[in-house]
């Protein structure tokens, strides 16, 4: 666990699904311990960190993020509304990760009815901002004490109770500040 920065969870997780991903048998136990060789576990999680991220094809959340210009957090905002929206099922599934045929996921997404276009002008919150970058909610927070390089500043600061400040930035500076972390 720490030669490697995997949590117990996660291990275990790959023992039980070894079947599938290939994950070495134990060459012993000591009591309930199971025991592996350490040159053929570490080929084997080499092996398994070098592979690429999706099969031919296939496009995970990451790749359609890429390939649409979209955040994960609005492909995860589609994925959980896919009873309403007719979101496709993917096409492998290992493990927790999820690949879809990137054609048909496409043809899907063009085909979604478009609403009216957001304001660039409008203004929103830090936490607004953050799903628009697709960023978790706790990360962003950062932002207003810490700017990140390209950060924009506030348009407008109102004044909470308790000493506490809402900053609004626009919509396209946000966006804009997006694009150019993408490059």
């Amino acid at each position: 666990m720490a030669r490697y920065g995997v949590g117990r969870s996660t291990l275990e997780k790959w023992f039980r699904e070894r079947a599938e991903n290939g994950h070495p048998e134990p060459d012993g136990a000591g009591g309930r311990t199971l025991t592996w060789d350490a040159d053929a576990w570490h080929a084997w999680y080499t092996a398994r960190e070098a592979s690429p991220a999706a099969p031919e094809g296939l496009l995970s959340r990451e790749g359609l993020a890429a390939r649409h210009g979209l955040s994960k957090h609005a492909l995860k905002e589609l994925w959980a509304a896919r009873e309403t929206n007719g979101h496709p099922q993917p096409a492998l599934v290992k493990g927790k990760a999820l690949y879809w045929d990137g054609d048909a996921w496409a043809a899907w997404y063009r085909a979604l009815p478009t609403g009216p276009e957001p304001d660039p002008d409008a203004l929103v919150t830090l936490a607004e901002a953050g799903r628009l970058l697709g960023l978790s909610p706790g990360s962003v927070t950062v932002y207003a004490s810490r700017p990140p390089k390209g950060w924009p500043a506030p348009v407008e600061e109102v004044a909470l109770g308790g000493g506490r400040v809402r900053r609004l930035y626009r919509r396209d500076d946000v966006l804009s500040y997006r694009r150019a972390q993408d490059r």
